[in-house]
């Protein structure tokens, strides 16, 4: 016991170096992704409870108690942004399916485990939990609208089927980590908070490992393209970060770098539910490679926030 204690400490004193090294090890050990597979579901929901158990709930509760607030975040992310990548990417000669690949990426909620990765790297937990909540509920209704509005793309979601997918997520790591809160004392919580950090880490790399199955026979057979996708995921992804960074910028920078970070990783599963068998081909390549920057940027990206957040500005 004493031994997985150290090593789930260890995991979460260096988190994004292993995430950035999950995202190697799926396309390097194919066979590692194709095994964690079945894991998917399992690695997005754990994290999310984790960091419901982490954080204090009622932070969360005083932001669910500015709409204004949490609704212009959304609109923002679900509607602006998308608007301005398709705007931006007119004037570039890039394949309709990469364009089409990035606007819908943009148009997506932030990935769920958002809330985990932002309570690891210091930033906004509780504001990415609100956020991630609102938009992904919200994303049934925008995506197609900006789908066809932008792209001309006809998106047929099943709504009450997403729906409950949705609540079954959200709402069932909700109840898990009120279990756990209720019956785990906050100081034997409070004292453990790398291991449990290093025990979402540990999760996240399943989900990782899981999401890149199928990409390095890709890779192989089309190099070309993918490698073009993979620096478009890259571009995209800093971009977006920092424009949304920049526009948060009178919330104070903590949270600023919170809306940033959600703006550039969005949840391009949700996506490819969406699109079931009408998606091409070369989007889903686009959305597997993309995965790259979500779990590598944050292991460069966290001496960054540190250097920011330890700066005058930054304190509220």
């Amino acid at each position: 016991m004493r031994a997985l204690h150290r090593v789930l400490d260890y995991l979460g004193q260096h988190a994004t170096l292993f995430l950035a090294g999950g995202a190697f090890l799926g396309l390097l050990v194919p066979q590692l992704a194709t095994l964690a597979r079945p894991l998917l579901i399992l690695g997005l929901v754990v994290p999310l409870i984790i960091a419901l158990v982490r954080l204090d709930w009622g932070v969360i509760a005083a932001y669910a108690q500015r709409p204004v607030l949490v609704a212009a975040i959304v609109v923002w992310m679900l509607v602006i942004s998308p608007a301005l990548m398709w705007l931006a990417l007119k004037l570039f000669s890039l394949p309709p399916s990469l364009l089409q690949a990035l606007v819908l990426m943009t148009a997506a909620a932030p990935i769920i485990s958002c809330a985990a990765l932002s309570l690891i790297m210091g930033l906004d937990a509780a504001l990415a939990v609100v956020v991630v909540v609102a938009a992904t509920a919200l994303m049934p209704f925008s995506l197609p609208l900006v789908a066809l509005a932008l792209l001309g793309l006809k998106i047929d979601i099943d709504l009450a089927t997403f729906m409950l997918r949705l609540t079954l997520i959200v709402g069932g790591a909700f109840a898990a980590a009120l279990a756990v809160r209720k019956f785990v004392p906050r100081e034997k919580l409070a004292a453990n908070a790398r291991v449990l950090d290093g025990a979402s880490v540990a999760i996240l790399l399943i989900f990782i490992l899981a999401i890149m199955d199928g990409v390095t026979a890709v890779a192989l057979a089309r190099p070309g393209y993918v490698a073009l996708v993979t620096l478009a995921a890259f571009i995209a992804n800093i971009a977006l970060q920092a424009l949304g960074a920049l526009v948060a910028l009178k919330l104070g920078l903590r949270q600023a770098l919170t809306v940033g970070f959600m703006t550039g990783n969005c949840n391009m599963g949700l996506v490819m539910v969406a699109l079931a068998d009408k998606a091409d081909f070369d989007v889903i390549v686009f959305f597997a490679m993309a995965q790259l920057p979500m779990y590598m940027l944050p292991a460069l990206l966290r001496p960054v926030y540190r250097r920011l957040l330890a700066r005058p500005l930054a304190q509220e």
